[in-house]
């Protein structure tokens, strides 16, 4: 049987290792960890240099990019709303999310939110990739979090039918 221990890490593209490890430092504190380079993709042995970073995302998680200066230009899946794929991270409470966003305000990113979701609040902004960010603190209780859990299978089961929101959880957005 498989046993997964956690996520080793999550990759995605960057049109620069340079500038996406400085932005991520600067505007998340996130250090460089690791950096791989090749010239030959080791799984598929296509001669296509590239250099992959790894980031500390705190906790022993890692955000990894790819830089590839021979492929096409990146562009995002055209086909999905730009909010639906993100990055979320998540920070201490509250106080930590409104202190985040208005650090990276001051350092001229546009930023969106406190976002209310229910057991948690986030804010959302783009790195220089183009990529979707989302910070986020929870704020449910843990009968709450029982509470969605105990609906989530149910939930499955009648969105696959109607395609249509079900109502298990609308105690959520009560106010």
């Amino acid at each position: 049987m498989i046993n997964i221990e956690k996520i080793h890490h999550v990759a995605y593209r960057c049109k620069d290792a340079k500038v996406t490890t400085n932005w991520y430092k600067d505007m998340l504190n996130m250090d460089l960890v690791l950096a791989i380079a090749e010239n030959e993709v080791p799984s598929t042995k296509a001669p296509d240099p590239y250099m992959h970073i790894f980031l500390d995302a705190g906790n022993e998680n890692v955000l990894a990019f790819f830089e590839l200066p021979n492929s096409p230009e990146m562009d995002r899946d055209q086909n999905t709303p730009a909010w639906v794929q993100h990055i979320a991270l998540r920070v201490s409470n509250v106080e930590a999310l409104v202190s985040a966003r208005d650090e990276l305000v001051s350092k001229g990113v546009d930023v969106l939110g406190p976002v209310n979701h229910g057991v948690f609040k986030s804010i959302y902004f783009f790195d220089p990739n183009g990529h979707r960010l989302e910070l986020a603190a929870d704020i449910g209780t843990p009968e709450q979090y029982q509470q969605l859990n105990e609906v989530a299978q149910d939930m499955i089961e009648e969105w696959s039918v109607t395609k249509r929101a079900p109502q298990h959880a609308a105690w959520l957005h009560e106010s």
